[in-house]
């Protein structure tokens, strides 16, 4: 980890938001909750929904039970626009509902519900 993480370049410029959500403090969930983000368990449709709504990376990191998630787009990219049309893509309320198991969030909630948009209050000026 304190190698960092390389991150990817674009041709654009491109905007980040970050987000935050707790997992229930049980390591037995929280450790299934990651075998389910790992490449061979993501589901396909999940991913392409995701990139299908203009996100171009998006990445979750963890400490302990908190998760941060970072989120990559271009410029023009509305947030709230792509987060409706997401909500209605094949099988993405499932998957959220899927989620919900290892999630501190109400039951049926949205992606966009159960994540916290976090404000960036320091960069290095």
């Amino acid at each position: 980890m304190t190698n960092g993480y390389p991150i990817k370049e674009y041709q654009q410029p491109v905007k980040r938001y970050c987000q935050t959500m707790d997992l229930k403090d049980d390591p037995q969930l929280i450790a299934e909750y990651r075998r389910r983000h790992s490449e061979p368990e993501a589901w396909k449709e999940i991913l392409d929904g995701i990139r299908s709504v203009g996100i171009l990376e998006m990445e979750i990191y963890i400490l302990d039970n908190r998760l941060f998630m970072i989120v990559e787009t271009p410029l023009d990219f509305d947030w709230d626009s792509a987060m409706k049309r997401l909500a209605t893509l094949p099988r993405q309320q499932e998957w959220e509902d899927y989620m919900a198991l290892f999630q501190q969030c109400r039951e049926g909630a949205t992606s966009d519900e159960k994540w916290q948009m976090m404000e960036r209050m320091f960069r290095l000026y």
